[in-house]
């Protein structure tokens, strides 16, 4: 089977839609001819005739991929990244021959925007043998306890209000890790402005090294709009065996399931309370099961069942 990823971010950024791409081509190569292209020639896309397409960008992209697609046969494959909102509702007026939601709660409201798709759930995954609690550590520049929270560094994310809620636990510190984002800089200012930096880090880390940097930290939290699709960095802290901090809404509960305490961030003192508790938690192997839910060998295979179906 011939089948070509698009994503014009590709080894640029390292985002849950990079993730996806790296992550789903490097399965799939096993049995399949993969392409990742990052650079797209739609009229190369015509002439080599693919048997399934996957667009990531959205909108324009997937418009031009719904009309190669009908003229050479192809099968235009969606993966919900975006999350629920403008670029997916476009993404399924396009009709693709298949749409994959990253959440049960995504894939009611898939189904709703566009019942004549044919809508199911696949989530995105974590790599079990990368991502796992025994390994090196990151040396953290302060004492322990040590809070972790990751992501892009952009208005989704809300990133400043872990930094809120760490400000009300003396003891704790914060380490702040992202790959990218327009709030860096602003971030990186208050959090050393209300922290101090014997209690805050901001760090840019390749992502390979990533499994040692959650290893280093105690608790994993991402405070992010319930808008967000699914994120990445919720199943990898949990492999490594972190325990979760996150907003309260369906998706995340979802995926983090016992795993974690969900609360409402922007209330900062139960924000700061839900850090404390998880801190002080006895939480055994339940994180690490809990993302074993989550392999991206389980998660190829189901994609490539689809495809052969369709």
């Amino acid at each position: 089977m011939k089948i070509a990823f698009l994503n014009k971010y590709q080894n640029k950024v390292s985002r849950g839609a990079e993730t996806f791409v790296r992550e789903l081509s490097i399965r799939l190569s096993k049995n399949h001819q993969v392409s990742v292209i990052a650079n797209v020639n739609y009229l190369d896309l015509i002439r080599k005739r693919y048997d399934v397409i996957i667009p990531t960008n959205g909108r324009f992209q997937v418009i031009l991929v719904r009309v190669i697609a009908w003229l050479t046969g192809a099968k235009m494959v969606v993966s919900g990244q975006s999350g629920m909102g403008w670029d997916d509702k476009v993404n399924l007026y396009c009709l693709p021959n298949a749409f994959a939601a990253l959440s049960k709660k995504a894939l009611t409201w898939a189904r709703e925007v566009a019942p004549r798709v044919k809508s199911l759930y696949i989530p995105n995954g974590v790599d079990l043998n990368k991502f796992k609690p025994k390994g090196r550590s990151y040396k953290i520049p302060f004492n322990k306890p040590v809070v972790l929270c990751g992501g892009a560094f952009t208005p989704q994310k809300r990133m400043d209000l872990s930094i809120k809620a760490v400000a009300k636990l003396p003891e704790v510190s914060l380490l702040m890790v992202g790959g990218g984002g327009q709030l860096r800089g602003e971030l990186e200012r208050y959090g050393e402005k209300i922290l101090g930096k014997e209690r805050f880090k901001l760090l840019s880390v390749p992502f390979a090294k990533m499994p040692d940097v959650y290893r280093s930290a105690d608790v994993f939290t991402l405070p992010s709009r319930p808008s967000e699709s699914f994120g990445n960095v919720l199943v990898e802290a949990m492999a490594t065996n972190l325990p979760i901090v996150a907003t309260n809404d369906p998706v995340r509960s979802e995926i983090v399931g016992e795993a974690g305490i969900l609360i409402d961030p922007t209330d900062t003192d139960a924000y700061a309370k839900a850090i404390k508790k998880a801190l002080s938690q006895n939480w055994g192997t339940g994180p690490r099961r809990q993302a074993e839910k989550f392999s991206w060998d389980a998660i190829a295979r189901m994609y490539e069942d689809l495809f052969t179906k369709l």
